[in-house]
């Protein structure tokens, strides 16, 4: 029987989490545009707009921009753009939960940042410099 390599697996799984978290943060900064995956602008705090002097609109579309240039440099950079999108998906649940709405949002947002972009960068270094041949047969 072939068993896999601990390194096998792991360029596995940093792989799996690098397209994850460069794919989905593109298609929904996208989706900022169009709202056909959700009404994005009922996720945002009005206290934001406040502070910032736009539209709710155009503060989803600045949101989009930035959700695609994170993507992108996951999928470029995985290290970097792993703790960038943990940052963003955590300031995300900051402002959910300092409205009080949302919370499941937020819960789940933290989970996303902690338990895959976090992990992502920190196993990026184990797989940069991983060369693979075969998988070794176990003994």
């Amino acid at each position: 029987m072939v068993e896999p390599s601990e390194h096998h697996v792991v360029h596995t799984i940093q792989t799996t989490l690098r397209i994850l978290f460069g794919v989905v943060p593109i298609v929904a900064g996208l989706d900022k545009f169009t709202d056909f995956l959700a009404n994005w602008t009922a996720y945002l705090n009005p206290l934001l707009l406040h502070l910032v002097p736009m539209t709710d609109q155009a503060f989803m579309h600045l949101v989009g921009v930035i959700e695609v240039i994170a993507g992108a440099l996951v999928l470029a950079k995985p290290r970097l753009g792993g703790f960038v999108v943990m940052a963003w998906l955590l300031a995300i649940a900051a402002q959910l939960i300092l409205w009080g709405r949302f919370l499941d949002i937020a819960v789940r947002d933290i989970v996303m940042a902690l338990g895959g972009a976090l992990t992502l960068a920190r196993l990026t270094p184990y797989t940069d410099h991983l060369h693979y041949d075969t998988p070794h047969t176990a003994v």
